[in-house]
């Protein structure tokens, strides 16, 4: 069952990629744009994010309150995020209402009016406060500032108050034409959508600027930061641990390979980690691994809640998982059943349209090469074991790994982590 898409490119450098879904009767309407954290300076730090906020403050043409009127009245879902490389804005919609969709988006995305700024300057503050109390969550980018160091890319998408806070409007408005220039924009649409009419649309009706324009460039991810350890003490019942260091790029061909031996690690409630950690020896609610794939960069990790009394036990577990991940090769049972997981969630996510959307919308933005279902079966089934042998020596290797907490006592903290260091000495 090939996927088939359609890209075009508007004379002004905007890229439209979309998909047919025959068997639906609605749309999911995206627009790509590459303005994230990981573009902005320290003096930046936030900017995109606001900026996602504000373009639901009314635009040229709507008001905020008739643009949650527009897509309410057409029962429809209307959202948005900001990552560290791209912003999306988009809408899940019956087919006949696209083309009032996208009249409203490609408002809101082109020309927001950029006002009540103050206003949402204190709801994102209100945000930042309630990233600071959430310990589970902020304990990734503190891993991220332990891995990336000071590159924007181990900074949290959220930013910084100060920025947020004291960023004249004018700057604002100047970031915005920087980065929401057409030439970078993709917009993608999945499900019962026609691709000559979405760029009839586009060309007709969307006011962008004429001319090719693109965002500025943006700076070199660098090597991953090796064996650093981030520490933060706040007053809580759990100590949350963050353990990861360098990835993939999302156009490394191992990227494959990487998602299976996440999937056997630590990516499933099967998992040799979970297993582990949480069934076998009760030692915590949420316990998992992750992988995040950038343009030029990546960055593997696991991630562990526990009570301040299991601490010490619990890092022993990972220290000997992660041993046992680099010395013992998946069984072929583990692989194949690995393998039939990632396939299954491919073929269960690409029934919806908002992940179709999403997919197209991040490849193309991105410049990966979009791949048949056929295509990604085909990648995922000529993993070996091998493979992830390699990996695992390569990314989960003690010497490279930097640990990040969040708890109340750093000693206890320190000398529990202190067996991965000592599995390092070890040159397990």
């Amino acid at each position: 069952m090939p996927l088939e898409h359609r890209l075009t490119t508007l004379d002004c450098g905007v890229r439209i990629v979309s998909e047919a879904m025959p068997s639906v009767r609605s749309v999911s309407l995206g627009f790509w744009i590459p303005s994230g954290s990981r573009g902005e300076s320290d003096q930046e730090a936030g900017l995109s994010h606001l900026l996602e906020h504000l373009l639901f403050k009314g635009s040229a043409s709507y008001s905020s309150l008739q643009i949650d009127q527009i897509f309410d009245g057409m029962g429809a879902e209307l959202n948005a995020g900001t990552g560290k490389e791209a912003t999306s804005v988009y809408a899940h919609v019956i087919d006949e209402q696209l083309p009032r969709a996208f009249d409203v988006l490609a408002d809101m995305v082109f020309r927001p009016s950029l006002q009540e700024i103050d206003a949402e300057r204190a709801v994102i503050l209100e945000e930042l406060a309630m990233y600071e109390d959430d310990p589970q969550e902020k304990v990734f980018d503190v891993l991220g500032e332990a891995v990336f160091g000071s590159h924007p890319l181990g900074r949290a998408v959220v930013g910084s108050a100060d920025v947020i806070a004291d960023t004249p409007s004018e700057q604002i408005k100047q970031f915005h034409h920087s980065r929401y220039a057409p030439g970078g924009v993709v917009i993608a649409a999945a499900g019962a959508v026609d691709h000559d009419r979405l760029v009839e649309l586009a060309s007709t009706r969307m006011p962008a600027p004429p001319g090719i324009e693109r965002p500025p460039a943006v700076e070199p991810a660098p090597a991953a930061v090796l064996h650093t350890r981030r520490f933060e003490r706040k007053d809580t019942e759990q100590f949350h641990v963050c353990v990861g260091g360098g990835g993939l790029s999302c156009h490394d061909e191992r990227r494959f390979a990487l998602r299976v031996l996440d999937t056997i690690f630590g990516g499933t409630s099967s998992s040799r980690l979970f297993q582990a950690v949480r069934e076998q020896h009760g030692l915590a609610y949420s316990v998992y691994s992750f992988a995040s794939s950038y343009e030029d960069a990546g960055q593997v990790g696991l991630y562990l809640g526990t009570r301040v009394d299991n601490i010490g036990e619990a890092m022993r577990i990972v220290g000997a998982e992660l041993a046992r991940l680099r010395s013992e090769p998946v069984s072929a049972e583990e692989l194949r059943r690995a393998k039939e997981n990632l396939k299954g969630r491919v073929l269960l996510s690409l029934e919806s349209t908002v992940a179709r959307m999403t997919r197209l919308g991040a490849d193309v933005l991105g410049g990966v090469p979009l791949l048949s279902l056929d295509e990604l079966v085909e990648r995922i089934d000529a993993v070996t074991a091998a493979d992830l042998h390699d990996l695992s020596r390569e990314l989960w290797d003690p010497e490279q790994l930097s640990i990040a907490g969040i708890g109340p006592d750093e000693q206890r903290f320190e000398e529990a982590v202190a067996v991965i260091d000592a599995r390092a000495a070890a040159k397990l």
